[in-house]
């Protein structure tokens, strides 16, 4: 692939996707849109057992969508407006949220290395993300409302189940930005990193579940992704069901024999 649009690398069993394009902070134009595609469907292909999302560069981990004359879909949405056309916003809406939900559609946990500065939609990846993993310089912001526009790439129904409706409102629509330190108390992010080293310590949090059963860390991430809006008689039935599938699967006679033998336990592939 490429090394433009988003960049696709193996660190063993841990896929590093990196957003790369630092001369406009990481932020998404078509081309990013479609390499993004293209790095899912090779994910899908060959599952790794744990995902890492940064930013390339220092400054940013996504700017989010490209606002700029020179963007295509910009000039599209601006004609489309003065038009009173809604049917170009909600290809390009659907558009977005196909590449980003197919990201997010990946059965393994994703981890976002929150490396700079993450606005709008940037934000809002980092917020669909499974954990984060935040630099203590940088900065979240929800900045759409700031253009008149509001989340649409999943982030603000992501943001809401993370923090709650009250501390979701307070984010989204001041559009302030939240630092690194505040992220951490409101339970937005789970760790922040040494200054510089948030794709490393991310990495090194991918590794450590990496070596746990994949199939078990696969259940209980659906678990934990399905099960937060399901009332609780179906959440607790769906979480017997998957139980009892790993058990069944016999992934648990690696783990308990390396337990007994007092070893690492090594855990096939799927």
């Amino acid at each position: 692939m490429p090394d433009v649009g988003v960049r696709l690398e193996w660190k063993g069993r841990i896929a590093v996707v990196t957003l790369n394009r630092p001369e406009r902070w990481n932020a998404f134009n078509e081309e990013m849109w479609s390499s993004l595609d293209q790095v899912v469907s090779k994910l899908e292909e060959k599952l790794p057992r744990v995902v890492v999302v940064t930013g390339a560069g220092k400054k940013a981990f996504c700017a989010g969508f490209d606002v700029n004359p020179d963007n295509p879909q910009v000039a599209t949405l601006i004609d489309a407006v003065q038009a009173h056309d809604r049917e170009p916003a909600d290809i390009l809406i659907r558009r977005i949220r196909s590449a980003v939900d197919g990201l997010f559609s990946l059965p393994v946990p994703i981890i976002a290395a929150v490396n700079g500065s993450a606005y709008g939609g940037g934000a809002e990846i980092a917020f669909r993300c499974d954990m984060r993993v935040i630099d203590p310089n940088a900065v979240i912001c929800s900045s759409e409302v700031r253009l008149g526009l509001m989340p649409d790439h999943g982030g603000g129904v992501a943001l809401t189940r993370l923090v709650g409706p009250s501390k979701a409102a307070d984010i989204i629509l001041t559009a302030r930005k939240v630092t690194a330190k505040e992220a951490f108390n409101l339970g937005l992010v789970n760790r922040i990193s040494a200054p510089g080293k948030s794709l490393d310590e991310s990495i090194a949090l991918a590794e450590t579940i990496a070596k746990n059963g994949p199939r078990a860390v696969r259940f209980a991430l659906e678990v934990i992704r399905r099960t937060a809006d399901m009332p609780l008689k179906e959440a607790l039935e769906l979480e017997l069901e998957r139980a009892v599938t790993l058990i069944s699967s016999g992934e648990c006679y690696h783990g308990i024999s390396a337990f007994l033998s007092k070893k690492e336990p090594e855990f096939p592939e799927i």
